[in-house]
């Protein structure tokens, strides 16, 4: 970041599995609830007048009981529009937990459409604008929810294209068949591999994908098992186009090959409107603040 960082905290984190979704009895053994209290209680939110979150739970519950204005600035944001595309299955607990996760005042979203008149697309890192576009003959692969083992076994019947294949658990790289293996490091190596690929299959978070549209790549998406925003993610991409997978199976290999031979790629526009999206929410947390100031002299 080109700013120092004045608090750091552990917050909340989820772990993923091995077989396409969240190992919840690690995540369990990862989050001391104690811990996170903690945290919440020793937030220096006081300081400041306004919190913009990006779907944060310590500073936004801080907030909540230090009685400090939040305003939600996130891609889930964007999941409480019922004008962005729905999944076929909506849970009450996943609702809950949209909600009570990281609770704000005001929210607005990215996505990978404006759907909503508080929803602005998908804000694209710089180190992704800069890349040099290329088409070599290989196709990256991000899906950090199954194992090596299992993306090896099935990615390597499809002998014809060479896979880069980008791992949590690998330490250094290696080959398996026409399978690459690398880890995933803070070098640049993944962004220049999705910018030089023939296309990419990844999760269906939210950066991902919208880097791999962002840069005009043919797109395969393959959601997480039980985890509502990919859901909806899966949904939206499914209703722009973008061939979307329930899991990685042998099962689905035709549909893989085919995407492979597809020379579809799907089209959408990502503006840079960074600086738009922050004055506009400061210039209307100032208004607000006015009028209600100017409300309160009044009485």
């Amino acid at each position: 970041l080109p700013f120092e960082v004045k608090y750091r905290y552990k917050g909340i984190c989820f772990v993923f599995g091995k077989n396409g979704g969240i190992d919840y009895w690690q995540t369990l053994k990862k989050n001391n609830i104690f811990r996170i209290l903690k945290e919440i209680k020793n937030c220096k939110i006081s300081d400041y007048d306004l919190v913009i979150n990006d779907f944060e739970p310590i500073s936004a519950w801080a907030s909540v009981f230090k009685n400090v204005k939040c305003i939600s600035l996130s891609h889930q944001g964007s999941l409480f529009s019922k004008k962005v595309p729905q999944p076929g299955k909506k849970r009450f607990m996943n609702r809950l937990f949209l909600r009570f996760y990281a609770p704000s005042d005001e929210r607005y979203g990215f996505h990978f459409m404006a759907y909503d008149e508080f929803i602005f697309p998908a804000v694209i890192r710089n180190e992704i604008r800069k890349q040099t576009v290329r088409e070599k003959k290989y196709y990256t692969v991000y899906l950090p929810s199954y194992s090596d083992k299992k993306i090896i076994k099935i990615l390597s019947q499809i002998k014809r294209v060479k896979w880069k294949v980008f791992s949590k658990e690998a330490v250094e790289a290696y080959r398996k068949k026409n399978v690459l293996i690398y880890p995933v490091k803070n070098d640049q190596s993944f962004e220049k591999s999705l910018a030089w690929s023939a296309g990419i299959i990844c999760g269906a978070g939210f950066e991902t994908p919208a880097e791999a549209l962002f840069l005009k790549k043919k797109l395969l998406v393959i959601p997480m098992k039980g985890q509502f925003e990919q859901a909806y993610n899966a949904a939206a991409l499914k209703e722009l186009g973008v061939p979307v997978l329930h899991k990685l199976s042998e099962k689905q290999l035709d549909k893989i090959s085919e995407w492979v031979d597809s020379d579809e790629i799907v089209q959408v526009q990502f503006p840079d409107k960074t600086q738009f999206i922050i004055d506009k929410i400061l210039t209307n947390h100032i208004l607000a603040t006015e009028l209600s100031n100017e409300v309160l002299q009044n009485i």
